[in-house]
C-alpha cells in the first residue's frame, strides 16, 4: 500500500474535530456546575439524550470517512469558516469559564454559548469534506442534516438544564 493510499484515510475530517474533543476533556469541569457531567443528564428525557448521542456519532462518523483537500474556494471558505467557528467555540468556553456570574455567564444566550457555537466548525467541516474516501457518492447535505439534528436537541438538552438551575 502507498503513502498515497494511507494519506486518504490518516487525512480525513475527523483531524479537525480533535482540537475541540481535546478542548473538551482539558476543560468541561471548567464550566459552571450546571453544565458539568454529574448534572449534565440529571432530569433530561432519555430520547432527547438518545437522539443528541446518535447524531453526534454519526457526525464523527461521516467527518472519519471524509478526505481533507482545500483546492476548490467552497473548502477554502470552509476552512476560513472552521477557524472562525473553533476560536469562537473557544471564547465562549473561556467567558463561561472566569466570567460565570457575569450577566451574559448567567443568560440563556450564554450557557447555551457551547451549544451553539460548535454550528460554525461543524458547518466548515462539513465544506472542507468534498468526498468519501470510498467508492460511495459523497452528499454534503447529508452530513448538514445530521449537523442539524445534533445542534438541535444539543441546545434543547442545554435549554432544559438552563431553566431547571435559574
Amino acid at each position: 500500500m502507498s503513502f498515497k493510499n494511507i494519506q486518504k484515510y490518516v487525512f480525513n475530517c475527523f483531524l479537525l474535530t480533535i482540537p475541540i474533543l481535546v478542548w473538551d476533556y482539558l476543560f468541561t469541569d471548567k464550566l459552571p456546575k450546571a453544565v458539568q457531567s454529574e448534572n449534565f443528564r440529571k432530569e433530561i428525557p432519555t430520547y432527547i439524550i438518545q437522539i443528541e448521542n446518535i447524531s453526534r456519532l454519526l457526525m464523527f462518523v461521516m467527518a472519519s470517512f471524509m478526505t481533507i483537500k482545500i483546492i476548490k474556494p467552497i473548502q477554502k471558505k470552509g476552512l476560513a469558516l472552521y477557524v472562525f467557528g473553533t476560536l469562537l467555540y473557544f471564547a465562549v468556553w473561556l467567558l463561561l469559564m472566569y466570567f460565570p456570574n457575569s450577566i451574559w455567564g448567567k443568560s440563556v444566550f450564554g450557557l447555551l454559548a457551547p451549544a451553539y457555537t460548535p454550528l460554525f466548525w461543524l458547518v466548515g467541516i462539513g465544506f472542507i469534506g468534498n468526498s468519501y474516501f470510498f467508492n460511495i457518492p459523497f452528499k454534503r447535505w447529508l452530513y448538514f442534516l445530521v449537523v442539524v439534528i445534533f445542534i438541535f436537541f444539543h441546545n434543547w438538552h442545554t435549554y432544559l438544564i438552563y431553566f431547571r438551575t435559574s
